[in-house]
């Protein structure tokens, strides 16, 4: 078959110039925690700040990570003033806590929140630049050398938000109630460091709610129309990963093998959202803007509404998602069933408004989620009152 024949069945133009990069050095494996303090010291690294969530602040992975910083003789403070979608002003106050603790790194550890956080503070703390500033679809700002951005680490407790890796961060801005994501190319963490048994004690909701993250991040990013064979390998990979060990992390949350499954998994799912995302996260980011929902949670009661609107016309991309899920029939149908059932498997809720969300924000919320970055990469265009109608599906019921 041609490249002609390839494109006129879906695929992107594989002659077109590409720029790829690949995202930063991962350090995978049971215990990898306890070898924190070296990494800081190969990096130079003197004084860092710890970030994580309010939620997170008291678990004994924090304390562990202090008492490991502390045992190769490093100083360290923790802040922990992020809400489950961190705003602009508690970055604010992070930038203050860094500066003032003269801290020269950060260690991100916790969730997507924490993650978010602290590359938020990473990006803001040595100068003036506004925080929206670094906004997506601006020009990347100028960095002096002076100014150069603090170290950052990044460790997850959750299999899920695939934040660890790359360099962008969802930050609410408190003035519009809308959710927009932050970046600079200069920003990229030193070191992701993967250790499963951080996740041993996830809660079986949260286990849940996160690893259908990951499975959304996976399936978005696959559907993204661009060339990029990078990504569509970690997507795949990252799906076939999430779909073997999620039902098995939820029902037996002491399984290691599970957990280093998923967490991988997670990893390749956030690396292959480089490409971009899709309409899942554009309305989940302006959902949680206005009403702190669980990001997890919600794009995971959105998937299967935003799934029956892209999936028609990409009979392709659907038959590698559903062999890599290990399925015999590959029809669209097939697949958003399939999907829907897996939700079931896991408790999902069937719909937004049992955790809050009420149907009058249907059409505001559209409106928003136009605006997203994560819309831009979606595979087919929408109105806004088609955007407002998947709103209200998921809402009332999704499935």
């Amino acid at each position: 078959m041609g490249i002609g024949e390839f494109i006129g069945q879906g695929m992107p133009d594989m002659l077109a110039p590409q720029d790829w990069n690949f995202p930063c050095p991962i350090a995978y494996g049971p215990g990898r925690m306890r070898e924190i303090g070296e990494y800081c010291i190969k990096l130079g690294i003197t004084k860092p700040m710890i970030v994580t969530d309010r939620g997170s602040h008291q678990l004994p992975f924090i304390a562990a990570l202090q008492t490991h910083l502390s045992d190769a003789g490093l100083a360290s403070t923790l802040f922990f003033e992020f809400s489950p979608n961190p705003r602009d002003t508690e970055i604010s106050i992070g930038k203050a806590a860094f500066n003032d603790g003269q801290h020269d790194a950060i260690i991100a550890i916790g969730g997507g929140s924490a993650m978010d956080g602290g590359k938020a503070i990473c990006l803001t703390a040595k100068n003036e630049i506004d925080l929206w500033d670094f906004e997506w679809e601006q020009p990347p700002a100028a960095i002096a050398p002076d100014q150069a951005f603090p170290k950052l680490i990044t460790i997850p407790t959750t299999a899920g938000t695939g934040a660890e890796t790359e360099s962008t961060a969802m930050i609410t801005h408190t003035g519009k109630g809308m959710k927009f994501c932050i970046c600079h190319p200069l920003l990229s963490p030193s070191l992701a460091l993967l250790d499963p048994e951080l996740t041993i004690g996830l809660p079986q909701n949260l286990t849940a709610w996160t690893g259908v993250d990951a499975m959304t991040h996976a399936i978005e990013a696959y559907l993204v129309p661009d060339f990029h064979p990078l990504c569509d390998g970690m997507a795949l990979e990252g799906l076939a990963l999430v779909a073997r060990w999620l039902p098995i992390a939820v029902k037996e949350p002491d399984n290691m093998v599970a957990r280093g499954g998923m967490l991988v998994g997670s990893c390749l799912a956030g690396i292959a959202f480089i490409k971009g995302l899709g309409m899942v996260h554009a309305i989940s980011h302006m959902v949680g803007a206005e009403y702190d929902t669980q990001h997890g949670l919600t794009n995971a009661i959105v998937l299967p509404v935003a799934l029956r609107f892209n999936l028609p016309g990409m009979e392709h991309k659907v038959k590698r998602m559903a062999q890599a899920m290990g399925m015999d029939d590959h029809s669209p149908a097939a697949f958003i069933n399939e999907i829907e059932a897996r939700l079931d498997e896991v408790n999902i809720p069937k719909s937004l408004s049992e955790i809050g969300v009420p149907i009058d924000c249907a059409q505001r919320i559209a409106e928003k989620a136009l605006l997203d970055s994560a819309y831009a990469t979606n595979p087919r265009k929408a109105e806004v009152a088609e955007v407002k109608a998947l709103i209200e599906a998921a809402i009332t019921k999704a499935r």
